[in-house]
């Protein structure tokens, strides 16, 4: 496969950009080579700049939930753009935006519009701490929430690509405020609550975690989560940056069952545009300014432009269900596939999947937490991302991060995948 235009264009990024990428997975650092400059994308497929063509399954870390250039959003954004891209001012957009998410999501009364998945989250737990008078924080050990201060301890997705444990630039101060413990560990988080009790505003998690590979909880963990947050008095906040309007029109509270205080979206909501939101219960959102006290304000928060996509994609969504277990349906057909083919070689291996959501992890042990999930063999992956490459299947490049599936992938696209992963 040639790929001399992206060498090319790799050589003269590192001269202007601090390891020639805007985010450091996309560098190919992990699983070594040189990185791909895409030149454009349709449907279920991706175009170098070299014109090689490729079969997607990171949907741009997980927006592209209808798959690429989707022709309804499209005109969608080029109609809006003749209106010009950013007023500075509200519009009623952001209003439809607001009734779309809280008519289709459980448990949200207001929703406030931000510009990315780190903002959003950054935000929620400012308004946890403001709400609950309290400083200290509990996350789990590989989830990922955005590059705030906060939440780079012991964080999983790029932090863990590149074998980052600590982070310059991070005082003792907000460390000491981060507690952390193993997903899935509810005796673990109970003996932290135990030890801080009444010092923490939140526990902050991804209902399913997808910085760590896909990573489902365990029956009971998310509903001890919720009793005990009850019981402390603690903001309980869903990060459903990954997995809103993706494992369901109402997300991981819906398709779970479990009621989070205070939500976090991003990805989806801008059907391919920067976005953000976060969003709960009214007696919490009131606290936020104007309303409130606890401040939090963007330049482009409600971009026009971002608005009119994600209305355009989650309207096709909440019109269109079945979307839903399509995507389940080839998710499955993809995890049988697959399973069927690593089980005739000689090679340990763990699928998880949920949804749209799925990633492989080469390893005889149930991947569970970020410590089953880093015991995994990342040379095994490496060799199997870069084969896959070579037959022109496009994996997320880190063992660490969830494959994400989009509705333009056909059986077809999903065969030559597992035809691929045979020859891999």
């Amino acid at each position: 496969m040639d790929i001399n235009k992206s060498r090319e264009l790799f050589e003269r990024a590192q001269k202007t950009i601090p390891g020639g990428v805007n985010s450091p997975v996309r560098a190919f650092r992990s699983v070594g080579g040189t990185p791909l400059f895409i030149n454009r994308a349709k449907g279920s497929y991706l175009y170098d700049a070299d014109g090689n063509k490729y079969i997607d399954y990171i949907a741009s870390w997980g927006p592209m939930i209808l798959g690429h250039a989707h022709d309804q959003v499209i005109n969608a954004i080029r109609e809006r753009a003749l209106y010009s891209t950013s007023y500075g001012a509200p519009t009623e957009l952001e209003i439809e935006m607001a009734e779309l998410i809280i008519g289709m999501v459980p448990h949200v009364d207001l929703i406030r519009m931000v510009n990315s998945g780190t903002e959003a989250c950054m935000s929620a737990v400012r308004l946890a701490r403001g709400f609950t008078g309290r400083n200290k924080i509990l996350k789990f050990e590989g989830h990922y929430h955005g590059h705030a201060d906060v939440f780079l301890v012991k964080a999983g997705s790029g932090m863990a690509t590149l074998q980052i444990q600590t982070v310059p630039g991070i005082t003792a101060g907000v460390s000491q405020d981060t507690l952390t413990a193993p997903f899935n560990n509810f005796p673990a988080v109970e003996e932290i609550t135990k030890k801080y009790s009444g010092e923490i505003a939140a526990i902050i998690v991804e209902p399913v975690a997808g910085n760590m590979g896909c990573v489902l909880p365990e029956k009971g963990f998310l509903e001890s989560l919720r009793t005990l947050c009850d019981k402390e008095n603690i903001v309980l906040i869903f990060d459903e940056v990954m997995t809103g309007f993706r494992l369901a029109p109402g997300g991981a509270q819906e398709k779970l069952g479990i009621r989070a205080d205070l939500v976090t979206y991003g990805k989806v909501i801008g059907g391919g545009l920067p976005v953000g939101a976060f969003g709960g219960r009214r007696e919490i959102m009131e606290h936020i300014a104007p309303l409130g006290k606890v401040y939090q304000a963007g330049t482009l928060s409600g971009n026009p432009l971002a608005m009119i996509a994600g209305i355009t994609t989650l309207k096709i969504l909440k019109e269109n269900p079945s979307i839903y277990s399509e995507l389940e349906k080839k998710t499955n057909y993809l995890h049988k596939g697959l399973h069927e083919v690593f089980s005739k070689k000689n090679i340990p291996f763990v699928i998880n999947s949920v949804g749209s959501m799925i990633s492989l992890h080469f390893t005889k042990h149930p991947v569970k937490d970020f410590e089953s999930s880093a015991a995994a063999d990342i040379q095994q992956f490496n060799h199997f991302f870069h084969s896959m490459l070579e037959q022109g299947i496009y994996l997320p490049p880190s063992a660490f991060e969830s494959w994400f599936l989009n509705n333009a992938l056909s059986f077809r696209d999903l065969d030559e995948t597992i035809d691929a992963a045979a020859q891999a």
